[in-house]
């Protein structure tokens, strides 16, 4: 999944810094979710999703991007 947050935010065009201020959260916590260092709690998941305009559910699959 963690690949999957960083693969759909550079396909939105957004850096780091932009999600993470949309879902203010530090650009390091960022950087450690993408990396799969860090666990996501539910709240952080469904903004991050909001913000990248997917659902929890293709975010956590492994089909193609949109």
């Amino acid at each position: 999944m963690a690949k999957r947050i960083r693969a759909f935010r550079k396909l939105r065009g957004l850096t780091q810094q932009q999600l993470s201020e949309r879902v203010r959260i530090s650009v390091s916590v960022l950087g450690e979710i993408e990396r799969g260092n860090r666990q996501i709690d539910e709240q952080i998941m469904k903004e991050i999703c909001k913000q990248l305009n997917i659902s929890h559910d293709e975010l956590a699959s492994p089909g193609s991007f949109r």
